[in-house]
């Protein structure tokens, strides 16, 4: 075998032994079979990378039959990207800097500064490509200051209450659960659990007004969560 042949071998086993630490976590465990699956690889392979990990002094805990986990408090070495999960990291980081609120655009502005300090030279020319453009066209009112509000309501589980100026011109007041948001390519909509109908209704950021978060938290209850009306919807 070649000497190129050799050294792509090795990468390939290197790329394999990092996606190993990314699955393995310190507060659940996870079997070589299962490994094996994501890997595409034989869970004789996994066990023996799973030894050599070990004895390089990653802390895996756990044995085979029973699962591996990896103890708390381990820190994962820094990221390496090829050059197309690098691509994807950079389209989706503009996405956000354009179709989201200030707070999320000024993290996605962050992230890709963080990147360029820890790639290695070779790619930092990809960071400067422009082949898959973000148009950079305003939201609609003040759809960004919503999704903002909005956005930490659902984090928080606060309820939020708002006008809304439905599609045939009517106005109307609702309180709500906020349980997701959706991007449809220029329009963002809200999924919640509505008060005044007591069920699920969606709205769109852009017919909101007057937004305020309640003190009042709510609990996600059985047939009311956003899973709930994502297996709704899919039937």
């Amino acid at each position: 075998m070649s000497g190129t042949g050799i050294a792509v071998l090795s990468m390939r086993r290197a790329d394999r032994l990092f996606q190993i630490i990314q699955n393995l976590h310190h507060d659940r465990v996870i079997t070589a079979h299962d490994l094996a699956e994501e890997l595409e690889v034989s869970e004789r392979t996994i066990y023996r990378d799973i030894q050599d990990l070990s004895l390089s002094g990653v802390p895996i805990t756990g044995e085979a039959g029973q699962g591996y986990r990896i103890m708390r408090g381990y820190q994962l070495p820094p990221l390496m990207f090829s050059e197309e999960e690098l691509e994807a990291l950079l389209l989706g980081a503009r996405m956000v800097r354009v179709w989201t609120d200030k707070g999320l655009a000024r993290a996605a502005h962050q992230a890709l500064q963080k990147i360029e300090h820890v790639i290695p030279d070779k790619l930092k020319p990809e960071l400067a490509r422009q082949e898959l453009v973000v148009p950079d066209f305003p939201m609609e009112g003040q759809a960004g200051e919503q999704l903002m509000v909005v956005r930490l309501a659902i984090k928080q589980q606060h309820k939020i209450s708002f006008d809304y100026k439905r599609e045939d011109g009517q106005d109307s007041k609702r309180t709500v659960h906020p349980l997701g948001l959706f991007y449809w390519g220029k329009v963002w909509t809200l999924v919640a659990w509505c008060e005044l109908r007591d069920a699920f209704r969606h709205f769109r950021l852009d017919r909101m007004a007057d937004i305020e978060k309640h003190d009042e938290k709510y609990q996600i209850i059985e047939g009311r969560s956003l899973q709930d009306f994502l297996s709704n919807e899919c039937r």
